[in-house]
């Protein structure tokens, strides 16, 4: 047998604090082969998301092995397993990948197709990079958590208060919400953050930082059947259950930090629901090709111009430097739609 063929990655071997942003540095790890219904992508582009460096945060003190992060990718396939039939050698594709596996912070990549979709024509690289973990995670929240259908004409006069909307999820969920036929109230603070949410389509925008009973009078709402909250559900926790109406439904990304009041929900039956994307790779659910279908429809909306890309910044090279700036921009908390990295140096 001859020498290993190596390939670039990025990644870190110390656990990390609250305050840490993860050390990233470059090594050569050996270039992986694809087996049973995996495909060997060529990485082209790949963008930031909180799950990315919360993974440094999760790394238990003992571990000093090498942490590939990096979930969202773009790229074109190069090589594929044996049992693989979504897709050939040349496609072209973009995913979110398993948080049970290395990351995408590399020059080719191993992932299952079942969680894999066709990258859209009408984006390149770093565009469609921006999109596959937040759609997977708004997708999933709207059509299987909160069951909401995608036939507009069923949500007429349904009203969606989307909390922290100039984020990644917000920035994908507006739109889709819109799509859907619902008037979309989304949270923002900051003028920049206000004027990103209005150009994914929200009808109202009011401030997360201020009671939301009395803001949704304001527009005439007295209050909304839906509520996606995309951070700090503990700190909204009481508004929530005041403005949520009878047998409303409330989706939440994040779990509770600290014990939950959530007797103010009983009298209303309202329906509390969890979303996590990675809970398909992460259990080998039967039904992981639910992922492969909703990327799929995601491209098929792209390309009809009924959705755009989310990116609000490209950065290039891949390198560590690079990507070290991004996860600080996105740890900050007041980063605005997604961050993509795309191209790698020779």
């Amino acid at each position: 047998m001859g020498n290993p063929i190596m390939m670039k990655a990025f990644g870190y071997y110390e656990p990390g604090l609250e305050t840490d942003i993860p050390p990233f540095q470059e090594v050569e790890v050996e270039k992986p082969k694809p087996t049973g219904k995996d495909l060997l992508v060529e990485v082209k582009a790949v963008s930031v998301n909180p799950t990315d460096w919360r993974s440094h945060l999760s790394k238990h003190p003992d571990d000093l092995s090498l942490t590939v992060p990096g979930r969202d990718v773009a790229g074109v396939v190069v090589d594929i397993g044996s049992d693989c039939n979504l897709f050939n050698i040349g496609d072209e594709v973009y995913y979110a990948g398993s948080n049970m596996r290395p990351g995408g912070h590399s020059e080719f990549h191993l992932v299952d197709e079942r969680i894999v979709g066709r990258k859209p024509k009408n984006l390149d690289f770093a565009q469609a990079a921006a999109l596959p973990l937040t759609s997977l995670t708004a997708g999933e929240a709207f059509y299987e958590r909160l069951g909401i259908s995608r036939n507009a004409s069923d949500n007429e006069g349904k009203s969606m208060l989307i909390i922290g909307a100039a984020g990644g999820v917000g920035s994908i969920a507006t739109q889709l919400a819109k799509l859907a036929g619902l008037k979309v109230i989304a949270t923002a603070s900051r003028p920049e953050s206000v004027s990103w949410v209005k150009s994914n389509g929200a009808d109202h925008v009011i401030n997360h930082h201020q009671p939301f009973g009395p803001q949704l009078k304001d527009l005439g709402l007295a209050g909304v059947q839906y509520i996606f909250v995309l951070n700090h559900i503990d700190e909204h926790m009481d508004e929530m259950a005041e403005v949520i109406l009878p047998q409303g439904k409330i989706c939440s990304i994040l779990p509770f930090e600290k014990p939950a009041e959530l007797q103010k929900l009983f009298s209303k039956s309202v329906t509390l629901v969890w979303e996590m994307m990675f809970t398909r790779p992460m259990f080998q659910t039967d039904d992981m090709i639910e992922q492969h279908l909703l990327l799929n429809e995601i491209t098929d909306l792209v390309d009809a111009g009924k959705i755009h890309t989310t990116m609000a910044e490209r950065i290039e090279p891949i390198n560590a430097a690079n990507l070290l700036e991004a996860y600080r921009k996105s740890k900050s908390g007041t980063a605005i739609g997604k961050i993509v990295l795309e191209g790698f140096e020779n």
